[in-house]
């Protein structure tokens, strides 16, 4: 039984990849200048008090780690979708391989797509609404806690959707499972800025800022540093647990002996979703105690009109941003790669693991030649 690709990490500040480049200072004051002009257009101010109380301690940055290391994608964005596909094959017809679903017969693959779209159609509405709340206001904590206990009840629910005849209930559970992780995963990763913002480090520059000792472009770049350390840590130590956390799994698969029928399989599946889900569950209990729940962006307007703005004002400067435009039309890429590849196996009728091998292979060259990038000047990103 394999477990899919993990779910997409934080991608690191933009500064820290112009800072090995030549031109930093030139791409930095563009930055500054356009954050400027949009915090102006949208009339809001950092909160950044100075405050003591939320000066940021060892032991919160761990229990930042800790949470990421539960909301590691394996129980909903892993486990669950290979649950939901497993069902519907077993309760197909086995003469047509179709089932009812949305007013027609439909293939397994076809309701995984109708399911997929449907999902990220609500999560795209969702966000539009409450995703401002991750940078402005004080309830992204909440919002936090809330779709991380809808995760967990989704997770332990999937040990009673373990028959294919409730493979309806497994497709409701995996569209749900997606957009609560996703939630989670943004309001939790949308808290490294404040927590780096207020450590001991940033905290100095910002006095010697305050003191005229350094200039604002380099304090924006020890804090971009700062940003950037917090979010790779977290995504090392979450890798590294995961190591110990699968090995646990596999010993979970041999003891349910899920390789003795489709029944043992099924049953260890919604196993695995739910003991991933109860390790989420543990190790998040820190952070959610420990947060020192800093105030967000206070704007001078509706929350979520702001945010609005605040995406309008980014496509308006999107031209200025060349590595950000760089980075969408990565993302549209992207899907035209995926939509060769599907073409290129129905043309020439290859296999899975041909496809699979051929796609390891060029993730492979790419993240060779972008690691070039780092010790020289003339290719390489």
């Amino acid at each position: 039984m394999s477990v899919p690709n993990q779910a997409a990490q934080p991608v690191p500040e933009e500064s820290k990849t112009s800072a090995s480049k030549t031109g930093t200072a030139s791409a930095r004051e563009l930055d500054n200048e356009v954050k400027s002009s949009s915090d102006k257009e949208l009339g809001f101010s950092a909160s950044n008090s100075g405050d003591d109380k939320f000066l940021t301690t060892r032991r919160e940055i761990w229990a930042y780690y800790a949470y990421y290391v539960g909301n590691n994608g394996l129980s909903l964005f892993n486990f669950a979708p290979t649950q939901s596909q497993n069902l519907l094959s077993l309760a197909a017809d086995p003469n047509t391989g179709t089932l009812q679903f949305m007013g027609a017969q439909r293939s397994v693959n076809s309701i995984v797509l109708l399911a997929n779209g449907i999902s990220f159609a609500i999560q795209c509405a969702l966000f539009l609404i409450i995703g401002s709340y991750a940078d402005f206001g004080h309830w992204r904590p909440n919002i936090l806690i809330v779709a991380s206990l809808v995760a967990y009840g989704i997770g332990f629910g999937w040990l009673g959707v373990a028959d294919p005849s409730k493979w309806r209930q497994g497709v409701g559970l995996y569209m749900v499972g997606l957009i609560a992780y996703q939630t989670c995963l943004t309001f939790w990763n949308a808290a490294f800025p404040g927590l780096a913002r207020d450590t001991p480090q940033i905290r100095e520059k910002q006095q010697q800022l305050s003191d005229g000792a350094i200039e604002t472009q380099e304090y924006h770049r020890e804090e971009s540093l700062m940003r950037s350390r917090l979010s790779n840590v977290a995504f090392y130590v979450q890798s590294c647990a995961e190591l110990i956390i699968l090995a646990i799994i596999v010993g979970i698969m041999f003891s349910l002996h899920v390789n003795d029928g489709d029944a043992q399989n099924t049953w260890g599946l919604s196993v695995l979703i739910a003991f991933a889900s109860g390790v989420w569950l543990l190790v998040s209990i820190p952070w959610f105690v420990l947060e020192k729940r800093r105030p967000g962006i206070k704007p001078k307007m509706n929350i979520v009109l702001a945010g609005l703005l605040q995406l309008w004002v980014a496509l308006s400067k999107i031209w200025k941003l060349k590595q950000s435009l760089i980075y969408l039309i990565g993302i549209a890429a992207q899907g035209a790669g995926i939509g060769s590849f599907w073409y290129i196996q129905k043309r020439f009728g290859l296999s899975v693991k041909t496809m699979f091998n051929a796609i390891a292979l060029s993730i492979v060259i790419l993240d060779g030649w972008g690691m070039l990038g780092i010790w020289q000047q003339n290719f390489g990103a």
